[in-house]
């Protein structure tokens, strides 16, 4: 079997979640401080993304990080760049730790246009492709924003998601499509309502040779995604925390059959740089063995 093969079994077949690692510069500031790193203990950007890659380093190390729980990892394009104990961070992941890595690929969003924030143009697209296959990377995850229940904004979302998506499969990489709901929103059930209908549509129009990931915000009702979950062209749905605690994303999670969770700020709650090796790997067991039981 080819290396993207080995890949696809485990993670269309395998229990578990994928670990959301790809804080980009915008918000990594607010992580290390969640990490217990002030602002003041770095002067440079290129000081904060050494600081931002020790944490995930220290995270993916972890003798708790493993794939008896963890499928995949989703890595900011620094960090697939950068070593772990000599060997490149998506290689040590599927190498030393048999988890599939991702990578985000997207420039952050372009300003809120009828309701919603579609992605910034990426034109290094192709090159971050080819950079992905050279590290033995499995897929890519992209991020669009919904606020309001503006059939136009999500449309544009959903159809701006798919275009990218299909460019993604070309360059034989599996994408995660997110078009991600504010948890805020005033109308957050019936943006829900729409963007499910809008990615039904997209879907029917891929062959039956081609399959998606969805990553999505947890539906204010229980199964409302289960059409994706069982569609033909969805390899896997899975959850973004999207602000919940862990423990309100958790317990959101576990009463959707078939989605697993793919969290970021959820997963590394309650972590900090002040914490003994002991400690440290304590509260990341805890927090992998919740999101593992809700995603179960």
């Amino acid at each position: 079997m080819s290396l993207y093969e080995d890949q696809l079994s485990q993670v269309e077949s395998s229990k578990g979640f994928i670990a959301a690692l790809d804080q980009s510069g915008g918000s990594t500031p607010k992580a290390l401080k969640l990490y217990g790193i002030e602002e003041s203990a770095y002067s440079s950007e290129s000081e904060m993304f050494d600081l931002v890659h020790a944490m995930r380093a220290r995270i993916i190390k972890s003798p708790v990080f493993t794939s008896k729980r963890i499928l995949g990892v989703i890595l900011f394009e620094m960090t697939m760049e950068r070593q772990i104990d000599g060997i490149a961070s998506a290689e040590f992941l599927w190498q030393k730790k048999g988890i599939v890595p991702f990578l985000k690929v997207d420039n952050g969003l372009a300003d809120e246009v009828d309701g919603a924030q579609v992605m910034k143009p990426i034109p290094q697209l192709g090159t971050r492709i080819s950079r992905a296959r050279s590290h033995g990377v499995f897929g890519t995850k992209m991020r669009s924003v919904i606020k309001l229940a503006n059939p136009k904004g999500i449309a544009a979302v959903v159809t701006q998601q798919f275009e990218l998506g299909k460019n993604i499969l070309d360059g034989g990489l599996m994408p995660i499509i997110e078009p991600e709901v504010d948890i805020k929103s005033p109308e957050k059930e019936r943006c829900e309502e729409l963007l499910r209908a809008e990615i039904i549509k997209e879907l029917d129009k891929l062959s039956p040779d081609q399959q998606v990931m969805l990553k999505l915000t947890l539906p204010s009702e229980a199964n409302f995604y289960r059409l994706l979950v069982e569609h033909p062209r969805v390899l896997r749905v899975v959850a973004l925390s999207g602000g919940y605690s862990r423990e309100d994303a958790n317990a959101m999670l576990a009463k959707n059959d078939g989605v697993i969770a793919s969290f970021s700020r959820a997963l590394t709650e309650g972590l900090s740089a002040q914490q003994s090796a002991a400690e440290f790997d304590g509260v990341l067991d805890q927090a992998i063995e919740s999101i593992y039981q809700a995603s179960i």
